[in-house]
């Protein structure tokens, strides 16, 4: 899965700033790339599992549709635990296109890898970490000054 840097970091720093909690969220992408993030509240208030905000998780999902995005990943955090998909993750991983990022905080330096979860198989997916390319910067830019709306 190839996730943009700027995401990939605001996924550490949305772990760091929950835990002892675990942070969960939405990855929004296009053409395969991870090119948004969409935080949303874990409901369990737990460190050990999370559940979506359904309110949020329903908006989270328009935004995408505007934005002409697709949900290719979910991602949580492990705040003390490696990152690798629990027993838990894997009997409630129930969407076969879905990737799961985990960042786990229990080392030093946060880790973040991916997976795919398959009728209960795990593998483990390619995370590469690239730069934003210009042509979204500017794209990005444009909506913001209100030049181009979705």
């Amino acid at each position: 899965m190839v996730i943009y840097n700027c995401v990939y970091e605001k996924i550490v720093e949305h772990a760091c700033r929950d835990m002892p909690l675990e942070a969960c969220g939405y990855l929004g992408g296009r053409d395969g790339a991870a090119v948004e993030v969409y935080h949303l509240t874990n409901m369990d208030k737990s460190g050990e599992h999370f559940s979506f905000d359904p309110k949020e998780q329903f908006d989270a999902v328009l935004a995408m549709r505007k934005k002409q995005q697709q949900a290719i990943a979910v991602y949580h955090s492990h705040p003390e635990t490696p990152a690798s998909p629990s027993q838990e993750d894997i009997r409630l991983a129930f969407d076969p296109g879905m990737i799961y990022v985990i960042v786990s905080l229990a080392a030093l330096r946060p880790d973040v890898r991916a997976f795919r979860i398959v009728k209960k198989e795990v593998s483990e997916e390619p995370l590469v970490v690239i730069d934003r390319p210009d042509n979204e910067l500017e794209n990005r830019e444009m909506r913001w000054n209100g030049k181009n709306s979705l």
